[in-house]
């Protein structure tokens, strides 16, 4: 078991379970936050709790993976709470050279008006949208992670995406329209 190895101080144990779950961490980070050097520490955070817990881990709950992604969106839960997200930044993508065909670029410009629509949303009520659809959690798994009863996470939800629903109805009737 890899975490009785890591509580052992095993590093070869800490770096697989690194390379298994630190990328869930930094796309939690990232999608919650909308920044790739916050979601990096916020990555690096749950990893370092990981460390710093392994000797109080018990056996048999959800999983390593299950504790991570709650660690970490407890994190930006809390770096939420610490200040108000605004940035007019779009997602940081490789840059490419080629013109984009009018499809792709309707997309992005859906996407990223998605985007601002999920950042809008209170936080808890983002967490519940960035677990469920972007980190295809459960809504029991994501109630978990959130530490809410199941009926209570629905409900979370169902608020979520009504607001989401509201936020882009205006966004859809423009690009029903034309408008790009």
């Amino acid at each position: 078991m890899l975490m009785a190895r890591v509580a052992a101080r095993d590093a070869d144990a800490f770096r697989a379970l690194i390379e298994a779950h630190a990328g869930k961490a930094h796309r939690i980070g990232w999608r919650m936050l909308g920044d790739a050097v916050e979601a990096e520490d916020v990555a690096q955070e749950a990893m370092l709790k990981l460390w710093e817990q392994a000797g109080k881990w018990q056996a048999g709950g959800a999983g390593v993976g299950a504790w991570l992604n709650r660690v970490a969106t407890n994190l930006c839960l809390d770096r939420l709470r610490r200040r108000r997200f605004s940035s007019d930044q779009d997602v940081p993508e490789r840059v490419d050279e080629t013109p984009l065909a009018d499809a792709q670029m309707d997309a992005d410009w859906m996407r990223d008006r998605a985007m601002l629509a999920v950042q809008a949303l209170p936080d808890r009520q983002r967490a519940a949208i960035v677990l469920t659809y972007y980190e295809d959690c459960s809504n029991l798994a994501a109630a978990e992670i959130l530490g809410l009863n199941i009926k209570a996470f629905e409900s979370l939800l169902l608020r979520a995406r009504q607001a989401l629903k509201a936020g882009l109805g205006d966004v859809r009737a423009a690009f029903a329209g034309g408008a790009a």
